[in-house]
């Protein structure tokens, strides 16, 4: 079977698959971790099936695949579902093939969960038992709604300490969005990124003192890279050399290092529940409902498209189960 990309010129060598699905990625611009979890369904398909190429496969393989997952790994509803978004990219967007089957591919129905939520104490307790950078980290996510990868990814260029505002740029979905910047963070958070500048001024004595840059702005505003303004918030402590260009780049803290300091904190705050860093954005959103804040205003805050996805934190306020008084409480007993 001929498995040379429609669009490839005559004579030209078609490249290879895996090179096809990285560069329809790029094109669309999906985020890092998308582009990591696609790649990586890809390979675990091709392989389960003895490395056949995916054109030569359909329907039963695809199921079989799916099946698999759910039945011997056991993953989770949502896993399954990223792995078939990915073998649908695959399909549809990179191969071009023509599968109607693909409509009727059952998907696999995602758990309905509570997120899990801390109390205001919690989060007092928690952010006692943390310092420095993870503890400004842990405070933003908390006190702006931030998800731990939209910290880690802040640029200098992006706080607005006179307006008292942070832009949260390229969020989930490719959106930007503006937050509050909590005052209690603004002296710990100018001090961050002073020592950021400094670390800067360091990189570019060397010749260094390049960043990664979103897009296709190196190439637009190739200075840019060594602009101040562009330089990461919460910068990596080592530099790394960049395959293509040569240039040596500092890349932003590795969001391991953020997510390890606050189970540490939990268990030291003897804090039961399973919480992360994820969790303090879902108590960010929880408390503010509490405080009697406008779901619409959580919602942008937070960067959901549907108001629905928002509404999941009413049915986690500190009232009881629903909301309603427990008829144990209520009588006299």
């Amino acid at each position: 079977m001929d498995q040379t990309p429609k669009d490839t010129p005559a004579g030209a060598k078609a490249p290879r698959l895996m090179e096809q699905v990285h560069a329809a990625l790029a094109a669309r611009h999906y985020s890092r971790r998308t582009v990591t979890a696609y790649r990586g369904w890809i390979r675990r398909y091709i392989r389960f099936h003895g490395k056949r190429h995916p054109r030569e496969m359909g329907e039963p393989e695809l199921t079989a695949f799916l099946s698999h997952l759910a039945t011997v790994r056991r993953v989770s509803a949502s896993t399954q579902n990223q792995a078939l978004a990915g073998l649908l990219f695959l399909y549809q967007d990179v191969l071009r093939l023509e599968v109607p089957w693909l409509k009727d591919v059952v998907r696999a129905k995602r758990t309905h969960r509570i997120p899990v939520v801390l109390t205001p104490a919690e989060v007092k307790a928690l952010l006692g038992a943390l310092d420095g950078t993870p503890l400004l980290a842990a405070q933003l996510m908390y006190g702006t709604g931030m998800r731990l990868g939209e910290v880690m990814s802040l640029r200098i260029k992006d706080i607005d300490f006179g307006a008292r505002e942070i832009t949260v740029r390229c969020g989930k979905g490719a959106k930007d969005r503006r937050v509050p910047l909590p005052v209690r963070t603004a002296v710990a958070l100018r001090a961050q990124v002073d020592r950021a500048l400094r670390l800067h001024a360091e990189d570019l004595a060397v010749d260094a003192g390049y960043v990664e840059l979103p897009y296709a702005m190196g190439v637009k505003n190739p200075a840019a890279a060594r602009d101040p303004g562009w330089q990461w918030v919460f910068p990596a402590t080592r530099t790394y050399i960049h395959e293509k260009s040569g240039e040596e780049r500092r890349h932003h803290l590795h969001e391991s290092h953020i997510q390890k300091k606050v189970a540490q904190a939990r268990r030291k705050a003897g804090i039961l529940k399973h919480a992360g860093c994820h969790t303090l954005r879902h108590s960010f959103a929880t408390h503010l409902l509490e405080r009697g804040a406008d779901i619409r205003t959580i919602q942008e805050l937070l960067g959901h498209n549907d108001v629905a996805v928002t509404m999941l934190y009413t049915h986690v306020l500190n009232k009881g189960g629903c909301g309603v008084l427990s008829p144990l409480d209520a009588g006299d007993f």
